[in-house]
Formats: C-alpha cells, sequence, structure tokens
C-alpha cells in the first residue's frame, strides 16, 4: 500500500512490500495504519499517475516525442519538388526553408536550455509540442501565392521543436546513470534518423493517399498533441542530478554567465559540439537534397520524365526514408554495442568511435556521387552504408555530453551545443548546396544532365565537413578523461551529504 501526502491509504499500490523509486532504487514499503481513511476517487486517479511515472515510460513517450519532432520535420522534404513546383520557386528559395527552420531552432535553443535548467521541464516540453502542431497544421493551409508566409511558418515550427531537443535528454539523464542511461540516450536519438526517414514516408504516403502535397502537414500535428498530453500525465519532472550524486543534494543552480564560461573551458565538450556541428553540416544537406538528387539522376538515365506537374509522382523520398529508418535503427544499435564493447578497452572508447565512423563514412558518401549517373541501385547501397556509419556517433555525442558536464548545467549545455551544431550546420548548408548548385547550372537551365551534374558537386562538400568533423573527435578523445574527472570533482563540491540536510 501506498500514502498519499494528506494521509489517505491507497490500495494495490504495490504487489510487494517494496517501492521502486525514480532512479530504479527499491525503498521499503510502508505498512498499513489503521488511523488513514480511503483515498477520493480524484486522489485515487493521481495516485495511478504515479504508478505509471516510471523511469522506463518516461524515456518512451521523450522518444516517441522525438521521433514526432523529427518526423514533422523532414516531412517537407517529402513533398519537396512538389512544393517547389506549386509555389514556383528556384533551388535556392527550397533551401531557404530549411535554413529558415533551422535559424529559427538554433537562436531559440539557448533560451529554452536557461529555463530548462531552472523551471519545470516537462511543461516547456509540453508547450513547444503543442505550439509546433498548431503552426504546421496551419501551415498547410496557406496559398501559393504567399511562399514568404509558409516560410516563415516553418521559422516558428523551429522555435517550438527547439524546446523539446534542448531539454528532453536532461531528464533521461536525470533518470539513469552509466551504461542503462547510453541504452536509453541511445533509443531517444535513434528518434533522428527513424522520424527522419518516416517524415519522407509520411510526406510520401499522405500525398499518395490524399491526392494533395498540403495533408501531409495534417498527420503530424494530431500525434504531436497526443504525445504533449502523454508528457504532462506521465512524465516525471526529477530533482537535477538525482542519481548522479547518488542521493546527495545539488546546491543551487551557478549563474548563466558562470555556466558558460565554464563550457567555454571544457576542450570535450568545444570539440564534440564541433564535430557535431559536421554532422548536422551533412545531415541537413544530404536530407533536403538526396531524394531530388536521385530523382535527377533518373531523369539522365531517362527512367522518368522530368517533374513539370504540380503533383510529381516519384518513389524517391519513400525509398530514402526508408533507408534513413533502417540505417538509423541499426547505426544507433551498432553505436552503442561498439561503445560498450570499446570501454572496457580503453576509457576514452566513446570519442574514438565517433572519429572512425565519421572518416569511414566519408568514404562512402563520395562514392555515392561516382556511381549515381550510372546505377541508382549502387547509389542506394553507398547511402546505406554511408547514414549507417553516419549515425553510430548520436547517441555517444549526447553521452560524452553527460559524462564531462554537471548536472545543473546540462540543459543549457544541450541547447548551446544544438545552437553551435546547428548554426555551423545544417542552418545554411541546405542554402548553401543550393546556391552553389543554382550557380553552376546558371548558364545551362535546360539540360537536365548539367542540373544532376552542378548538384551531385554542390554535395560533393559534404564529405570534406565529415573528416573534418572526425578530425573533431580525434581532438576530444585527447582531453576527455581529464574533463570527466574534473566534471566529477565539481559534482563533489557542489553536493552536500544526505546526513547535513536538514530535515
Amino acid at each position: 500500500m501506498c500514502v498519499e501526502s494528506d494521509g489517505c491509504e491507497i490500495e494495490g499500490c504495490s504487489s510487494s512490500d517494496e517501492v521502486r523509486t525514480l532512479s530504479g532504487s527499491m525503498s521499503p514499503g510502508l505498512k498499513s495504519n489503521p488511523d488513514l481513511h480511503p483515498c477520493k476517487p480524484g486522489q485515487k486517479f493521481r495516485a495511478a499517475l504515479l504508478r505509471c511515472r516510471s523511469p522506463a515510460a518516461a524515456a518512451g513517450i521523450l522518444s516517441f516525442g522525438n521521433v514526432l519532432n523529427y518526423m514533422d520535420r523532414y516531412t517537407v522534404a517529402g513533398v519537396l519538388q512538389d512544393i517547389q513546383e506549386h509555389y514556383d520557386v528556384l533551388d535556392s528559395g527550397i533551401g531557404l526553408l530549411q535554413t529558415v527552420f533551422i535559424c529559427s531552432f538554433m537562436v531559440a535553443a539557448p533560451i529554452f536550455g536557461y529555463l530548462g535548467d531552472r523551471f519545470n521541464r516537462k511543461v516547456i516540453l509540453s508547450g513547444g509540442i503543442f505550439f509546433w502542431s498548431i503552426v504546421t497544421l496551419s501551415s498547410s493551409f496557406i496559398s501559393k501565392e504567399n511562399y514568404w508566409l509558409f516560410v516563415l511558418s516553418r521559422g516558428l515550427v523551429g522555435i517550438g521543436e527547439s524546446s523539446y531537443s534542448s531539454i528532453s535528454p536532461t531528464i533521461i539523464g536525470d533518470l539513469f546513470t552509466n551504461n542503462s542511461r547510453t541504452t536509453m540516450l541511445s533509443i531517444f536519438y535513434l528518434a533522428i534518423p527513424l522520424g527522419s526517414g518516416l517524415g519522407y514516408i509520411l510526406g510520401y504516403t499522405a500525398k499518395k493517399a490524399a491526392g494533395d502535397w498540403h495533408w501531409a502537414l495534417r498527420v503530424s500535428p494530431v500525434l504531436g498533441i497526443t504525445v504533449g498530453t502523454l508528457i504532462l500525465l506521465f512524465v516525471p519532472e526529477p530533482k537535477r542530478g538525482s542519481v548522479d550524486q547518488m542521493g546527495g543534494r545539488i546546491k543551487a543552480n551557478t549563474s548563466w554567465l558562470c555556466d558558460m564560461k565554464a563550457l567555454a573551458k571544457n576542450r570535450s565538450y568545444v570539440f564534440s559540439s564541433l564535430a557535431s556541428a559536421a554532422v548536422s553540416f551533412a545531415t541537413g544537406a544530404f536530407g533536403l537534397w538526396i531524394p531530388m538528387y536521385l530523382a535527377r539522376a533518373q531523369v539522365v538515365q531517362k527512367t522518368p520524365e522530368a517533374c513539370t506537374k504540380a503533383s510529381c509522382s516519384n518513389t524517391n523520398s519513400l525509398i530514402f526514408g526508408a533507408i534513413t529508418c533502417v540505417t538509423g535503427l541499426l547505426g544507433v544499435v551498432i553505436g552503442a554495442a561498439t561503445t560498450r564493447l570499446c570501454r572496457q578497452k580503453t576509457e576514452r572508447a566513446d570519442p574514438l568511435v565517433c572519429a572512425v565512423s565519421m572518416l569511414g563514412s566519408a568514404i562512402f558518401i563520395c562514392l555515392i556521387f561516382v556511381v549515381a549517373k550510372k546505377s541508382i541501385i549502387g547509389a542506394y547501397v553507398c547511402i546505406f552504408i554511408g547514414e549507417t556509419l553516419l549515425f553510430l556517433n548520436w547517441a555517444i555525442t549526447a553521452d560524452i555530453l553527460m559524462f564531462v558536464i554537471i548536472p545543473t548545467r546540462r540543459a543549457t549545455a544541450v541547447a548551446i551545443q544544438s545552437f553551435t551544431s546547428h548554426l555551423l550546420g545544417d542552418a545554411g548548408s541546405p542554402y548553401l548546396i543550393g546556391l552553389i548548385s543554382e550557380a553552376l547550372q546558371k548558364n545551362y537551365t535546360m539540360s537536365a544532365l548539367w542540373r544532376f551534374l552542378s548538384l551531385g558537386y554542390a554535395l560533393m562538400l559534404c564529405p570534406f565537413i565529415i573528416i573534418l568533423g572526425g578530425m573533431f573527435f580525434l581532438a576530444t578523445a585527447l582531453f576527455f578523461l581529464d574533463d570527466r574527472e574534473k566534471a566529477e570533482k565539481q559534482l563533489n563540491q557542489l553536493t552536500r551529504p544526505p546526513s547535513s540536510v536538514k530535515v
């Protein structure tokens, strides 16, 4: 049995004599007291909700919310050709969609990081989901004369999604520790490729089913509102650092300026953030342009006709989305397993696994542009291997941050890392690739071959950026152990032993 704070008795709260806490530890159950009175219906409902707020359930809900975040982001990419034909814009105009989204996302991230370290995190998360869901639904009704308004709506969606990406990993970090945290973060960051892939699939299938691409933007908002409600009901608000400091108590937060100075001096954090920016540059450009690049390759091979209709029938978005889902799953699972195995050999395993996977990814991404002109299947094989290697590092990068940053700075650290990776990465890469492609084909606009080659030449910038990211991960490995030790010492200084806490 459990006891509510007002002295009522709740039957059936636990089948055993122990109660499981959020951190997974067991505490003795409370025995029945004859002075307790039965709970009222409202209190029983609240108690039932509390029983459902397990760490695993919370991680599952947060992971599903992250899937929706990325699914909504890439639904637009799944119907990109339709949007280009509907609004009659050039490559640079289409690239602007993702750039505006990412710019608003990264500007809002530090603000939500500050709020997430000081206020109720799940309220901020659910509010952000409700906001982007409403804006996405509204954007599906914008007329073809108001493309600027459609671009603006993507910027507003970026603000809503920024709150979720900045804060939700810190809740998981406060519910789990060590290998269990690595596993849960792996599941959470699996949502990036899985949600991205499902976004392509949703965009294509919704357009196909309804005969109108606008319906691609009317599915994820319903799911988003549902997840926002689940977060309010079933996700707990754990104390910051509740599992890291083993029952101790962390003192009040340091100032924002002090946090920023500490992050700037943390070399592992700085280099891993720069490496994350390289990943974002490549995934942002690839996520938007690869389906269109393959479509142009098929035109060169005379497989389909060039798209000039209001609704383009092209399965590349669907296939690319499916590949992204599968490679995301493989990448995260292989990354977590490889890191756990390599930790037995070296304590620098996390950054080293990331570095090797990125350098290997660059090789296969280069091969895409070599084989695409002759074989679409060959290009898909290179995409599959290259993406799998690239996706290995998503969860590991987050785990590096948890190791080298103390709990009271994690939301700020996640937000600043997100800001940096987007600023130097996918905030500009989709637009930059479109701009380079447009400049190269300026004198050969009517040539299908040159439209294909110019976009390929522009995308060749990505593997070089990926190699640079691998170098940054190698630099992270040099300082990782020192920075982890410093974080542990700072946490001990901030923690009060339980015996000193007044009751």
